[in-house]
């Protein structure tokens, strides 16, 4: 029996597929309605604008700014006690919505609100790729 403890892996369905074959290729891709225009994340079978239930996904700019943090000191699941302390922070897109990602941990010093950032979609040790986001050059 071994005592290593395995991180949660995301579950894709037919609503968030779109966003990680995004992930996959390193692109950050939202959904958006087909009817009115309205981008949303995470993604929605039903519009909240206007109850449309088209939908189309789109590669995002990939940039946003900082709009809040937090810095975990306690790991919400055990197989994340050894990363103690991460960032994660809660980033404006242009296109909209808020999303949220971890902050490279290079990049801690520099952080602040409304810091111009990047997101890239490294993959972790179960080969995922997942949102992390550090300061445009």
């Amino acid at each position: 029996m071994s005592d290593t403890v395995t991180k949660p892996l995301p579950h894709p369905d037919s609503l968030s597929q779109p966003y990680w074959d995004g992930a996959a290729e390193g692109k950050l891709r939202l959904q958006r309605c087909a009817a009115c225009g309205a981008v949303r994340h995470y993604p929605q079978l039903v519009c909240s604008h206007c109850y449309s239930l088209k939908t189309e996904a789109f590669d995002a700019s990939g940039r946003g700014t900082v709009h809040s943090w937090t810095v975990a000191h306690h790991a919400f699941h055990p197989a994340f006690k050894g990363e103690l302390p991460y960032t994660l922070l809660i980033v404006d897109l242009p296109e909209g919505p808020r999303v949220m990602g971890r902050l490279v941990p290079a990049w801690v010093g520099a952080l602040r609100l409304g810091l111009k950032v990047r997101v890239s979609f490294p993959r972790n040790e179960a080969g995922t790729p997942l949102p992390v986001w550090t300061p445009e050059a």
